[in-house]
């Protein structure tokens, strides 16, 4: 592996989460570095931020082993886990321009061995639309609420459900939306109590704070 690069393998044997490659400011040598090591231990891994950009530009054989979403920016190096949990998590967005980051939460998730349910386009602008899928979404022990703009999402979906909700503001938006700035204020100035939230555009945050939520019911 490259000397500037020193990726964790033994995180998930400490707190059960594996280390991710955010591939965010990465070189696509660095990313094609760390890959080679993973190859060689038979480690799957989850690679965030990938671009089309630096996907295109690692190896033929390096990319055969790669699935990747160019929405999501995610993507899987090696063995996926089989699916070992559903019906435990869902992902709701406020608007189909906040699917990457829904789906950022999704793919991450995936990765873990956790199958959650994605429900896109109910901000609330439109309230029935969020009313038409409440009883759905009540039925989920955690909800990741993903919305930008003025995040009312979060704020209304913490008065109306009663599990743990944890919230992803994102950069959705223009002017005064200022680039997240004002959702994350939103979700973080709530009156709804209890409400977890990330940083702007943590899809992949939001994700692994459900794991460890899950991790939790799992030792009762």
């Amino acid at each position: 592996m490259s000397g500037d690069v020193v990726f964790d393998f033994a995180r998930a044997e400490r707190i059960g989460l594996s280390e991710a490659v955010f591939c965010a400011g990465k070189t696509p040598q660095q990313i094609a570095a760390i890959l080679q090591s993973a190859s060689q231990r038979d480690a799957g891994l989850l690679l965030t931020r990938l671009d089309a950009e630096k996907f295109a530009a690692l190896s033929g054989e390096l990319k055969a082993a790669i699935e990747w979403c160019p929405l999501s920016q995610c993507a899987f190096f090696g063995e996926v886990p089989p699916v070992s949990s559903t019906g435990d998590i869902a992902i709701v967005a406020a608007g189909t321009s906040d699917a990457p980051a829904a789906r950022e939460a999704e793919r991450t998730l995936r990765h873990a061995g956790v199958e959650a349910s994605v429900i896109i386009d109910v901000g609330v602008a439109g309230l029935w639309r969020l009313m038409d899928r409440i009883e759905e979404i009540r039925r989920f022990p955690i909800v990741i609420a993903v919305a930008g703009m003025d995040a009312a999402l979060a704020s209304v979906l913490g008065g109306l459900y009663g599990g743990s909700l944890i919230c992803v503001p994102t950069s959705v938006g223009y002017g005064a939306a200022e680039q997240g700035r004002t959702a994350l204020n939103a979700m973080l100035a709530s009156c709804a109590p209890g409400l977890l939230v990330t940083n702007i555009d943590n899809g992949y945050g939001a994700a692994c704070a459900a794991l460890r939520i899950i991790k939790l019911k799992n030792y009762r």
